[in-house]
C-alpha cells in the first residue's frame, strides 16, 4: 500500500496543527463553528472543528484539503484613482475565505459530508449580515489578489519594496496580496484574526510607507476621545490618536467611503469627528459652520488626491489644504508652510503647479489665482482684479507683503505695530482667519463672523450720507490697526512733520471715508498700464463711491514721497486735480 506523503502531511496538519498553532488554539475563536464554539454562530450538534473548512478525503482540488465549494460569484472590485495595482477577480486563499464571508454559500455546506445544521436556524445558515459579511461588493474593502512587486512599489511611491515587507505579513507564492496576508484564520492572538497588531498601524506599516508619516500628529498624538458622540473610533479597540493611527480616518473593511477606504463617504466627516473638540484639542467644526467659511459641507465627491491644481473643479475640502498623512504641529515663519500644511500641493508665484508647496500662499493660489469660479472681489474697483497671485507679485508697484517683503521706502517703523517691521512678510491668514483671537483658539481660514473670512472687523460702508457712513474707531478698523499704527497713520497724520499721507485723518475721521474706498488691500498688478505711477500705496479706487472728476478723469498720480494728485469726485467734492 502506497502512502501519499503530501496528503498525509495535510491530514496531520489539519487534524492537529490547525487546532493548535504556535500555542494559540482555534477552539476558543469564532472560527470554531462546532457545537463547542464560543460564538453565537455555531452548529447544533457537530463536534468536529476542522470539518467546516478542511477534510482528509474528497476535498476540493485546492490546498489545504479544502472542504468547501467556490460560489462562482462575480465580485465588485475596489477602485480608486490612487490605486496603482491591477486588480482581477479574487483567487487563491482569498477565495477560500470568501466561501464563507461573501454570504452566498451556507456555513454548513461542505463537500465531504451532509449539510451541517446551525443553532436557531431552519434550513441553510449563512454568514450573518454585518461587517463580517463582505457580500459580493468588495469595493469598500482592502484590495486583494493583486501582484505586489517592486514595479508596483516604485510606481506607487508610498509602498515598501516587497523584499522589505515586515513579517508576519506575507505575500502568497504568486507574490499576491491575499486575505491571508493580514489574517490567520487559525489564530486570534490579535483582534479579527490579524497576523499582527493593528495598534499604531503596525499592520498597515508593514506594506505602506507614507511620506512624512513618522512625524505626523496622527502618528504621535496621545489625545483621547472625550465620549461625546460621534465615536471617531467605532471600529477599533484603541483609545488614542496615535494608537488608531491610519484607522483615525480609514476602515479596511466595509468602509463608508469606498475609494481610499475612508470611514465615511462624506469627506469632512472623516476629519471633523475628531476635530470637533472631542478628540483633537481645537474645534474646527464650529468654525466651518460660521456665516463666512470655507464651506467643506457644500461639496461631496469632487476632491481627488490626483487632481492638479490647475484643473481642479470648484470645491473645498479639508484635504485641499491639509495632508493628514503629514500634518503636524510644528511652526514656521512666513511665507513658509507650517506643520499643518506640510505635503499639500499648490501653485507657485510663477503660476506653475507644484506637487508639494513650499510657501503657504501657494496653497491659497490653487483657488484664488484666476480660476473662473474663484470668489470675486467684494468691492467694485476702477481696476477689476480676481487673481491674488498677480496682486501679491513682488514686482508690483504696491502689494501687501505675502509673497515677499515690501518694496516701498515709504513704509517706516513708526507706521507699524510691533512686532511688524518694514521687512515683515505676512501669511494670508494674517488677515483671513478665525475671528476668535483668544489664546489657544483655532487659527486658519476655517470660518469667521466677518465677511471675507477676516479675523478682525474691517468696515467698508461708505454711503452717500453721513448717517450711513462708518465712524472711525479702533474697533471698526481693527484689522488695519492690528498692523498699522493708528496713532501715527491716522490720528497724527495732519501734523506737518508726519512722514505719511497728511490727510488720512481728514478722510477717514472727518469725512468718514473707509480705508477700503481708496486702498485695494491685496495689491495692484504691474501688468496694469501706468500702474507704477497710478497705483502705488495700494491705490485702486472703489467704483460707485469714487467717480470721475469734472474733466472726466479718475486716477491718482504719485509725485514721489508722500505727495501726489487725485483726479476724481468723492463725497460730492471735485478733485481736478487735488494736490497733496
Amino acid at each position: 500500500m502506497k502512502i501519499n506523503v503530501i496528503k498525509l502531511f495535510y491530514v496531520l496538519f489539519i487534524l492537529g496543527g490547525a487546532l493548535i498553532t504556535f500555542g494559540q488554539t482555534i477552539v476558543n475563536t469564532k472560527h470554531n463553528l462546532s457545537v463547542s464554539g464560543p460564538g453565537t454562530v455555531k452548529a447544533s450538534s457537530e463536534t468536529q472543528i476542522c470539518i467546516f473548512c478542511h477534510t482528509p478525503h474528497n476535498s476540493s482540488p485546492v490546498a489545504p484539503l479544502w472542504n468547501r465549494q467556490n460560489s462562482g460569484t462575480t465580485y465588485v472590485l475596489y477602485a480608486s484613482s490612487t490605486l496603482n495595482a491591477t486588480l482581477g477577480q479574487p483567487d487563491g486563499a482569498s477565495m477560500l475565505c470568501l466561501s464563507c464571508h461573501d454570504g452566498t454559500i451556507g456555513l454548513g455546506n461542505i463537500m465531504s459530508g451532509p449539510q451541517i445544521s446551525f443553532l436557531g436556524v431552519t434550513g441553510v445558515a449563512y454568514m450573518p449580515s454585518g461587517v463580517k459579511n463582505l457580500t459580493n461588493n468588495l469595493s469598500n474593502d482592502h484590495p486583494i489578489s493583486f501582484i505586489y512587486n517592486s514595479t508596483l512599489a516604485t510606481n506607487d511611491g508610498q509602498l515598501k519594496n516587497p523584499a522589505a515587507i515586515t513579517p508576519p505579513v506575507k505575500l502568497d507564492p504568486s507574490s499576491k496580496v491575499q486575505c491571508t496576508s493580514c489574517h490567520d484564520p487559525h489564530e486570534n492572538i490579535y483582534t479579527n484574526f490579524l497576523v499582527t497588531t493593528s495598534q499604531a498601524s503596525n499592520l498597515c506599516n508593514s506594506c505602506h510607507n507614507r511620506t512624512n508619516w513618522t512625524a505626523s500628529s496622527h502618528n504621535t498624538s496621545t489625545h483621547t476621545w472625550n465620549g461625546v458622540a460621534p465615536n471617531p473610533w467605532f471600529h477599533t479597540p484603541y483609545t488614542t490618536v496615535a494608537a488608531n493611527a491610519c484607522e483615525n480616518c480609514h476602515n479596511p473593511h466595509t468602509a463608508g467611503g469606498s475609494a481610499r477606504l475612508l470611514k465615511y463617504s462624506i469627506e469632512e466627516n472623516n476629519c471633523l469627528d475628531c476635530h470637533n473638540g472631542n478628540a483633537a484639542t481645537k474645534d474646527i467644526q464650529t468654525q466651518v459652520l460660521k456665516t463666512y467659511r470655507h464651506n467643506v459641507y457644500g461639496y461631496t465627491g469632487l476632491h481627488d488626491p490626483t487632481e492638479t491644481a490647475a484643473t481642479m473643479s470648484q470645491h473645498v475640502e479639508c484635504t485641499d489644504c491639509h495632508n493628514p498623512h503629514a500634518a503636524n504641529s510644528t511652526t514656521a515663519s512666513a511665507p513658509f508652510v507650517r506643520g499643518t500644511e506640510i505635503g499639500v500641493s499648490g501653485i507657485n508665484q510663477s503660476g506653475t503647479p507644484v506637487t508639494v508647496a513650499t510657501n503657504s500662499y501657494e496653497i491659497c493660489y490653487k483657488c484664488h489665482a484666476g480660476n473662473s469660479w474663484a470668489p470675486s472681489s467684494s468691492t467694485a474697483r476702477v481696476i477689476s482684479q480676481n487673481n491674488v497671485r498677480l496682486e501679491f507679485d513682488t514686482g508690483n508697484p504696491s502689494f501687501h507683503p505675502v509673497a515677499g517683503p515690501r518694496n516701498s521706502p515709504d513704509i517706516v517703523q513708526s507706521h507699524l505695530v510691533s512686532p511688524n517691521t518694514p521687512t515683515t512678510v505676512l501669511y494670508c491668514t494674517s488677515c483671513h482667519s478665525n475671528n476668535d483671537t483668544s489664546l489657544g483658539s483655532v487659527k486658519g481660514p476655517h470660518g469667521s463672523t466677518y465677511p471675507q473670512l477676516l479675523k478682525l472687523q474691517y468696515e467698508k460702508n461708505d454711503g452717500s450720507n453721513s448717517s450711513s457712513q462708518t465712524i472711525e474707531s479702533a474697533q471698526n478698523y481693527a484689522l488695519c490697526y492690528s498692523c498699522h499704527n493708528r496713532t501715527s497713520v491716522i490720528l497724527n497724520s495732519d501734523n506737518s512733520n508726519s512722514n505719511t499721507f497728511r490727510y488720512h485723518n481728514k478722510h477717514v475721521v472727518e469725512e468718514r471715508t473707509p480705508c477700503n474706498t481708496c486702498h485695494d488691500p491685496h495689491g495692484i498688478s504691474s501688468l496694469v498700464p501706468n500702474s507704477s505711477t497710478n497705483n502705488t500705496h495700494l491705490i485702486n479706487f472703489r467704483s460707485g463711491i469714487v467717480t470721475p472728476s469734472s474733466s472726466g478723469l479718475l486716477k491718482y498720480v504719485d509725485s514721489t514721497g508722500y505727495h501726489g494728485k487725485c483726479y476724481l469726485t468723492c463725497h460730492g467734492t471735485n478733485h481736478n486735480p487735488r494736490t497733496y
